[in-house]
Order: C-alpha cells, then structure tokens, then sequence
C-alpha cells in the first residue's frame, strides 16, 4: 500500500515536499516514481528513481525544479517541488515500476498506485 500526503495550497514561485510512504513491502525492491494529473487531463509520469538510487529521471515540465529522493531509514520516497507555477496544480500519486527501463521511460505501467494527494498552486 502506497500512501501520499503534503499536499496543499501554495504560492507560484513557492515550494512543497511531497512524501509517499510504502507499507507491506520495501520500497528499496522498487523503482519509485511520481505522477500528476490536472483536471481534464491524462495522468503524466514526472519522476522516476531507480531501484539503488543511481538514476533519477524527469519529464521536462519539471526538470531542474522538482527533485525525487528516497528517505535513509523510513519506507519513504520524497517529492520536493520548488519554483512552483500554475500549471503545476494536479493531484499527485506515487507508484512502483518493476523495470528500470519503465522507470526511465516515466510510463503508466506500474505495479501499484498511491490514492494521490492535491497540489494547489494559486495566489
């Protein structure tokens, strides 16, 4: 079971960090990735982890803005989003990838998916 939370009203330009907590299985067996989607829009894969942690991937719309991490001793994988805009409001959810190839490719084929958690970005 996957299950998101930090999400919330913020500011455009301000940050938030997201965390999704894994229980029942390890999460360090799994390529970890985070997912959006806005109202009227397909769900989009934004960032991947690789299962040991040597690559992270990014969809464009957040690179270089958005990080994705993994948490040292807790079954967490974290989400921090700065330089928050607009078009960032979504509801986000985490999910495993079986494949690193999946992962890199940020594709919807995943093993199990979060219930999401609200990201407003408004002023």
């Amino acid at each position: 079971r996957l299950v998101e939370s930090g999400g919330g009203l913020v500011q455009p330009g301000g940050s938030l960090t997201l965390s999704c907590v894994a229980s029942g299985f390890s999460i360090g067996s799994y390529d970890m990735s985070w997912f959006r989607q806005a109202p009227g829009k397909e769900r989009e894969g934004i960032s991947c982890i690789s299962e040991n942690d040597q690559n992270t991937y990014y969809a464009d719309s957040v690179k270089g803005r958005f990080t994705i991490s993994r948490g040292s001793v807790k079954n967490t994988v974290y989400l921090q989003m700065a330089n928050q805009k607009p078009e960032d409001t979504a509801v986000y959810f985490c999910a495993t990838h079986i494949s690193d190839y999946l992962c890199s490719q940020l594709s919807k084929d995943v093993g199990a998916w979060g219930q999401g958690t609200q990201v407003t970005v408004s002023s």
